[in-house]
């Protein structure tokens, strides 16, 4: 393994965790949306609230770390991406950005109305962000950006494996996010909440199931590449990622949330590991390897240096975060004034 592929390993490790708890992010705008009208979902969306209220922003600097990572260490590999899929990415961004004001808008609207649209831009954005990053993972897998970035701005993206990566991108955003508020509403000693996120999650997670297995064959069809990948090297992984989401239904069916939570997590880091591996050495699929795309020697000890001031500074903060808000007095019942009442919006 030689310097670029650690350059690599390191870019692949916030692809990873930004799947993780960007994922669980995301699915919460999913639950969101389906959770109802004004009264009958604002238990539900004051869980929401509370429970990425204080990570939601936080997560997206895995998605920077990712960016910057690809634009320094692979700069021609960046820009044949930004170009070809400059549609997709510029969707993706429009989704971030809407997404962010309407959480943080709803919880100053004067009036139930106001704040029913902010919420429907919210969820809304919490689905099309997802799939579209789906698709663009969908582009690359299937080998349709060229290396000199010259693909074209519509096909290249809307092939099978791109509409089966995005399908497949929101339905684990919200397994993920389901097993994610489950754990959360049991700690707030909300055991109906958390039953209910619990039954859910199982049918978010049997309707996933079934669409990896499609992502599956769609791939032996149209991701030929990457899919010889997988039967060898990235196989461990895919037979790990089956087994931990198993494990995680089991653990939700016997209503054991912060467990099931686990086996979710395991199941999501597999299966994205196990694509980077099944995709390796490539950076673009059939067109550029990582040895070819990566930049200057000086550029890769830089990137390392400053992966490694992060370790010690970022990453604790990062840590501490999500440490606070998994402790047991950060996990109290929403209060009325978190939940959406006509009476507090008139």
């Amino acid at each position: 393994m030689g310097l670029s592929d650690v350059i690599a390993a390191l870019m692949f490790l916030g692809v990873v965790a930004y799947a993780i708890f960007g994922g669980a992010d995301f699915g919460s705008g999913v639950w969101d949306l389906v959770a109802g009208d004004a009264e009958a979902g604002a238990h539900v969306r004051a869980q929401i609230d509370r429970s990425i209220g204080p990570v939601w922003e936080a997560n997206h600097v895995w998605l920077i770390y990712i960016l910057v990572f690809l634009w320094t260490g692979f700069p021609e590999a960046f820009a044949a991406i930004m170009t070809t899929l400059f549609v997709p990415w510029m969707l993706v961004g429009l989704g971030i950005v809407l997404r962010g004001g309407a959480f943080a808008f709803r919880k100053f609207s004067a009036t139930v109305r106001e704040a029913q649209i902010h919420g429907i831009v919210f969820a809304s954005s919490s689905v099309i962000t997802p799939f579209f990053l789906g698709m663009i993972a969908g582009a690359i897998a299937s080998g349709r950006v060229p290396a000199d970035g010259t693909g074209d701005i519509w096909t290249s993206w809307t092939g099978p494996t791109s509409w089966v990566g995005g399908v497949l991108a929101v339905l684990t955003c919200t397994f993920l996010a389901g097993t994610f508020l489950a754990a959360d509403a049991e700690r707030s000693g909300d055991s109906d909440l958390a039953a209910d996120f619990g039954r859910k999650s199982l049918w978010a997670g049997a309707i996933t199931g079934a669409a990896a297995i499609a992502a599956a064959v769609t791939l032996e069809l149209d991701a030929t590449s990457l899919a010889s990948g997988l039967h060898g090297r990235g196989l461990p992984l895919i037979i790990l990622s089956a087994v931990a989401g198993s494990f995680s239904m089991w653990r939700l069916q016997a209503g054991r949330w912060a467990r099931a939570r686990v086996g979710a997590v395991i199941a999501v880091a597999a299966i994205v590991i196990g694509w980077g591996v099944g995709q390796y050495p490539d950076i673009l699929v059939d067109a550029v390897t990582i040895d070819e795309a990566i930049g200057a020697r000086s550029t890769q000890i830089g990137l390392l240096v400053v992966f490694g001031l992060a370790a010690v500074t970022a990453v604790p903060s990062l840590a501490w975060l999500y440490v606070l808000v998994n402790r047991p007095d950060w996990a109290q019942p929403p209060s009325s004034d978190d939940v959406i009442e006509s009476e507090l919006r008139s």
